[in-house]
C-alpha cells in the first residue's frame, strides 16, 4: 500500500513539473518579428499590459514611442494563452489581443479589430 502511494505521488509529482514553466514568464522584454520594436510586458494590477520601451525612428515615427501601452488587460485563459486588448500605433486601432506564450522566450501575439473581421499575428521572442 505505501508503494502504490509513493507511486502515485511520485506521478503526481513529474506531471506538475511537466506544467509549463514559461506560463509564469509572461513578464519580460519582448522583440517583434522585425526586432524594431521591444514591449516591456509587467502586472498591471491584476492582469498584464505590454508598453513599448525601445522602437526604431521609422516606428517612433509612426507613433511606437517609448511609453505606449499596446497590449492591455491580458488575463490568462489557459496554460500559457492569455487574452486582453491591443492598441497599434502605427493605424491608431484598438482591438481584441491573445497572447500565445509557445515556449519560455517565444510568444505569438494576435491582434483584431472591427469585431474580429481583421486580425494580425505576430512572432515575438524574447529579449534580455
Amino acid at each position: 500500500m505505501k508503494r502504490i502511494i509513493l507511486s502515485i505521488a511520485t506521478a503526481a509529482l513529474a506531471l506538475a513539473s511537466t506544467t509549463p514553466a514559461f506560463a509564469q514568464a509572461l513578464e519580460g522584454k519582448w522583440a517583434n518579428s522585425k526586432r524594431s520594436v521591444i514591449v516591456q510586458v509587467a502586472k498591471c494590477g491584476e492582469a498584464y499590459c505590454g508598453t513599448v520601451s525601445w522602437a526604431t525612428p521609422k516606428n517612433k515615427a509612426k507613433g511606437a514611442e517609448p511609453g505606449t501601452r499596446v497590449l492591455t488587460d491580458l488575463r490568462p485563459v489557459s496554460d500559457g494563452v492569455y487574452k486582453g486588448k491591443a492598441y497599434e500605433p502605427k493605424r491608431n486601432i484598438r482591438g481584441s489581443a491573445t497572447v500565445h506564450q509557445v515556449g519560455p522566450n517565444t510568444m505569438v501575439v494576435k491582434g483584431c479589430a472591427v469585431f474580429g473581421v481583421f486580425c494580425s499575428e505576430q512572432r515575438w521572442t524574447r529579449v534580455s
